[in-house]
């Protein structure tokens, strides 16, 4: 484990498209991200942001339709 920006980081082994990844070594040799690792651990924190985002709406809508269906 180690540090990166203040919070704990490990290291593990994903498998990718050849392609999606192809794309994401262009990005990093063209200075948009700075590593490939960074690219993955920001992609990760999207996905993570959007799932609490769509969590929090789907409540908000039950709420004002009257709750679970049924």
């Amino acid at each position: 484990m180690s540090m990166l920006f203040g919070m704990a980081t490990r290291k593990v082994t994903i498998t990718i498209d050849e392609r999606d990844l192809a794309r994401v070594k262009v990005l990093v040799a063209e200075g948009k991200s700075p590593s490939v690792s960074a690219f993955v651990q920001h992609a990760v924190t999207v996905a993570l942001t959007d799932a609490d985002l769509w969590d929090e709406t789907f409540e908000e809508w039950l709420a004002e339709t009257g709750g679970p269906i049924t």
